[in-house]
């Protein structure tokens, strides 16, 4: 069994990959037409492209429960997912350089450090760093 795509809800799919695109270094991967203005859109980390790819999913767009949980999520100050980083403190000066607007700054945590950004798109991410 592999992990090949992964869904993140995003509320619009084309700010959503200008996002993980022009922000965070993202690359598209697939771009196939569902109808009704809906898109199959992945992105892939550029450091491994053949890698699992990242869904931009307009869920909360046509189904009230992923809307209702994304909410959710967000305000209760969790993140959706977490992204593995070689470095937090690199990674946050990178991509506040962007103009990524942080919620929290990079933070200890036992054996981890992390950051939480928000990705404009109705979701808070994390990047995390194995110390």
């Amino acid at each position: 069994m592999k992990i090949r795509v992964v869904g993140i809800p995003v509320r619009d799919q084309e700010k959503a990959l200008k996002f993980y695109t022009e922000k965070l270094g993202f690359i598209k991967k697939r771009d196939l037409p569902l109808g009704e203005g809906n898109r199959w859109l992945t992105v892939v980390s550029g450091e491994k492209q053949d890698g699992p790819e990242l869904l931009l999913e307009p869920a909360p767009n046509h189904f009230e429960p992923a809307k209702v949980f994304q909410n959710a999520v967000k305000e209760a100050g969790m993140p959706y997912t977490q992204f593995r980083v070689d470095n937090v403190q690199e990674e946050y000066e990178r991509l506040s350089g962007k103009g990524v607007e942080f919620t929290m700054e990079p933070t200890e945590m036992g054996t981890t450090k992390i950051a939480m950004f928000d990705d404009t798109c109705g979701n808070y991410m994390m990047i995390v760093e194995m110390l």
